[in-house]
């Protein structure tokens, strides 16, 4: 339904979102939202738009409507394509380029916290799940949840613009990788073959 958005940069316009949570009067920036919806995907969550709407609700205990809740599903099912790409298309919602390093520091932070909670609702109870991550999704699990405790204050480093672009570029890959183990441990488990075709 939503592959012809694929490439629709306005799906993924950090601005627009913060716009709409501002409006509904959210406390969540955009880069925890998709945080989030990232972190379901990963734990192996349907790939529905309406699960993802209804899960990042309960996940971030927050209530979505009106045109959010449509771009929302939108961006569920578009970053499902992005990560299953062979041609590495997978970005994480961040503020601009141009912007300043506290902010998107800040910004790269919640989508972290974000990514463990969707993570932890969609495997929440559920042993199989938890027990069947490897060793490498185990870590790359760590590593998120430790960029989630970083915050930018006080004097901008030197290097910190290098340092945030290797972060993104690093998490690109590994959030990638995690999703992609699900797919196949959802195959060794089920027996379908969509994982199969995917490659790291």
């Amino acid at each position: 339904m939503y592959e012809d958005l694929a490439h629709e940069v306005g799906v993924f316009d950090f601005d627009e979102f913060a716009n709409h949570l501002v409006d509904q009067g959210m406390l969540v920036s955009p880069s925890q939202l998709h945080g989030c919806l990232c972190g379901m995907l990963c734990a192996g969550a349907s790939t529905e738009p309406e699960y993802g709407l209804d899960a990042l609700s309960q996940a971030l205990d927050i209530v979505i409507h009106g045109e959010l809740a449509s771009r929302i599903m939108q961006l569920y099912a578009i970053t499902e394509l992005a990560m299953k790409d062979e041609e590495f298309t997978f970005l994480p919602l961040l503020p601009d380029d141009d912007e300043e390093i506290g902010l998107k520091a800040s910004a790269l932070a919640g989508w972290c916290d974000g990514f463990m909670s969707g993570f932890a609702y969609v495997i929440a109870g559920d042993e199989a799940t938890a027990a069947a991550l490897s060793d490498d999704t185990g870590e790359v699990l760590r590593d998120i949840a430790a960029m989630a405790q970083a915050h930018a204050g006080g004097e901008v480093e030197e290097g910190a613009e290098d340092s945030y672009i290797e972060l993104v570029e690093y998490l690109r890959a590994a959030v990638v990788n995690v999703f992609l183990d699900s797919l196949a441990t959802a195959e060794t488990r089920d027996g379908t073959p969509e994982a199969g075709r995917l490659m790291h």
